[in-house]
């Protein structure tokens, strides 16, 4: 069934003979947010149309097809997304025993649960308060804030928080840095806005020249803090022009990571991990560069 699956099913860019290090899956398209910048749902909250989740691929199914995408790739590290994950927490805990290396991403309104130290979680917050709840939702950022503060003494899955940087943010991030120093996340690290094609919006940069500023302000935090914003300096220099259009046109990540987006009852493969509307020169995916850096 699931190597069925993966021949009638997978297209976009998706090789049969290549070697994925990595794959993100969305194992599902509920969520209880509805996040203004999320890419993968540009149009609409799902939850207001349950119709579409209706048909989702069983537990078992996805298990089977993703252990055979593993056998096929030799996938080591997997991305658990969604919608929320945490909405399925029982594949969850069947589903990282497959892979050695396992990052669960999370909006953290749910309870963490503690998978061990092998399991990674990167919470999404992109405040201060007011921001991030006009982006995620009213309350979010101190439900958060309230689940992070009562992780137990011994919870032994590392917690990164993941903000994204936009250009409505891009003045406020070293709030945000402080007010989290505060809590049990480990560290953090920022992410860029990725815009869809012609993507003129109060969240995007016109150009990479425009957006060095937000860039420059996350080189300044990472030499303040360290040891907490865990970026590396490497990766932010190549976001600077004129390296931001070269590492995109030969993007690292199309050849690394395996994206698998959930339709209904199968998986597909997008062009891109965020999506197939993305504007590539414009491109901050956190992933793209810290590859690039790496494989320099």
């Amino acid at each position: 069934r699931g190597d069925d699956m993966i021949r009638a099913e997978l297209s976009g860019h998706y090789r049969s003979d290549a070697r994925y290090p990595a794959a993100m899956v969305n194992v599902t398209n509920r969520c209880n947010l509805a996040c203004r910048h999320c890419f993968v749902f540009r149009d609409a909250n799902p939850n207001e149309t349950p119709e579409s989740i209706r048909d989702e691929l069983g537990d078992a199914e996805m298990l089977e097809t993703l252990a055979a995408l593993r056998d096929r790739h030799g996938i080591m590290l997997m991305l658990w997304m969604g919608g929320e994950p945490l909405l399925k927490p029982r594949l969850l805990a069947e589903g990282i025993r497959l892979f050695p290396r396992n990052t669960i991403t999370t909006n953290g309104t749910a309870p963490l649960i503690d998978f061990g130290p092998g399991v990674l979680y990167v919470v999404s917050l992109d405040g201060p308060e007011d921001l991030n709840d006009a982006i995620r939702g009213e309350g979010v950022f101190r439900r958060v804030l309230r689940n992070l503060a009562s992780l137990p003494e011994g919870f032994s899955s590392p917690v990164q928080v993941q903000c994204v940087v936009t250009r409505r943010n891009q003045d406020r991030l070293e709030e945000l840095a402080l007010a989290l120093r505060e809590t049990r996340a480990g560290w953090m690290t920022f992410s860029f806005y990725v815009p869809r094609e012609g993507d003129a919006g109060p969240d995007a940069w016109a150009t990479n020249e425009e957006r060095a500023a937000a860039v420059r302000e996350v080189l300044r935090l990472k030499a303040k803090y360290p040891g907490f914003i865990r970026n590396t300096t490497r990766s932010l220099e190549l976001m600077l022009p004129p390296h931001a259009e070269r590492v995109t046109a030969a993007c690292p990540a199309r050849d690394a990571v395996l994206p698998l987006y959930l339709e209904d009852d199968h998986f597909t493969t997008p062009f891109c991990c965020y999506g197939n509307d993305v504007d590539c020169t414009r491109c901050g995916a956190w992933i793209v560069f810290h590859l690039a850096a790496r494989m320099e």
